[in-house]
């Protein structure tokens, strides 16, 4: 999806690598609040299918290539639970907005007070009572912040050698953010204004020397398989996923229910790879682009 600023938003924004499950220890739920409550927490799936804009299957385009980022932590903006496939964006129950700023300018996600989370954390929860009761068939999730390591080759010219390493990305997906600063890995940057979606910030620290990087891309895509009759906003990051069985909500239970987010991270970190040789190169002369840092599907499932 093309990045294009809509103030609407303001109503709520040659593969080389193995991509393989990552099995992580269950973060223990807060049980010192006795009412029961609806929980989220997030999943990153490098094996779940790749999907595009539309929620169809996607493949890597010609002169393109594509890893599976190893994921530390994501931050969300919106939460909404929809009961049918015409449920318009806002028509369901709306559970979390994050708070929202106009220190920029024009009005956008405040980083300064995101929530990260990481695999298995919790990212919300609200009390059940407060959810209006109803069936749910699609959970829609705006997606703001994400941090992750990926591989990449380090051209070093005096000796024409390549390095291969690892390095820390942070990226901002949500509609517009205002960052005062933010820390990639152990690099703190200073932005104090307002960025638009697809900025990014890359620290790597090749031959032990830190260097850090920025960027913006013109492309993130946001799956969403109700494109046809429930739309979301062009520049948008509202992921939207199926639940396998209806989330029915009575008002009633007694113990809690958890969502667990499961986010496609299969390929999800694409660039232009006029080297064809399937690395990342941010410091070559054939002056390799991210191409897209997007989410490539959402599938929510009920514990």
């Amino acid at each position: 999806m093309k990045h294009s600023i809509l103030l609407i938003f303001s109503l709520f924004t040659v593969t080389v690598f193995s991509c393989k499950k990552k099995t992580d220890p269950v973060t223990p739920v807060n049980t010192s609040n006795p009412e029961p409550q609806l929980i989220f927490k997030f999943k990153f799936d490098s094996t779940q299918v790749r999907l595009d804009n539309l929620g169809q299957p996607s493949t890597i385009p010609s002169g393109h290539a594509a890893q599976c980022p190893v994921f530390h932590s994501m931050s969300a903006h919106y939460i909404e639970l929809s009961p049918n496939d015409n449920t318009a964006l806002g028509g369901g129950a709306v559970l979390y907005r994050a708070p929202e700023t106009t220190a920029g300018g024009s009005n956008a996600i405040d980083f300064s007070q995101a929530k990260l989370a990481g695999q298995n954390e919790v990212f919300f929860s609200i009390p059940l009572k407060n959810v209006a009761a109803g069936s749910y068939k699609w959970l829609r999730v705006s997606l703001a912040y994400q941090n992750y390591d990926i591989k990449y080759k380090y051209y070093y010219t005096p000796t024409s050698t390549d390095y291969y390493f690892t390095g820390t990305l942070a990226s901002f997906i949500g509609f517009d953010t205002y960052i005062t600063s933010y820390k990639i890995n152990t690099q703190t940057m200073a932005i104090n204004g307002n960025k638009l979606q697809g900025y990014w910030g890359f620290e790597t620290s090749p031959l032990g020397v830190t260097s850090t990087y920025e960027g913006q891309t013109s492309v993130t895509t946001v799956p969403n398989p109700l494109n046809s009759s429930s739309p979301i906003p062009a520049g948008s990051c509202v992921v939207t996923g199926q639940f396998a069985n209806n989330l029915v909500i009575t008002g009633n239970e007694t113990k809690d229910v958890t969502v667990v987010v499961s986010l496609s991270t299969n390929n999800s970190f694409e660039w232009n790879d006029t080297s064809n040789d399937g690395w990342y190169q941010p410091n070559a002369p054939a002056n390799e682009t991210v191409v897209d840092m997007g989410i490539r599907g959402l599938i929510p499932t009920v514990q």
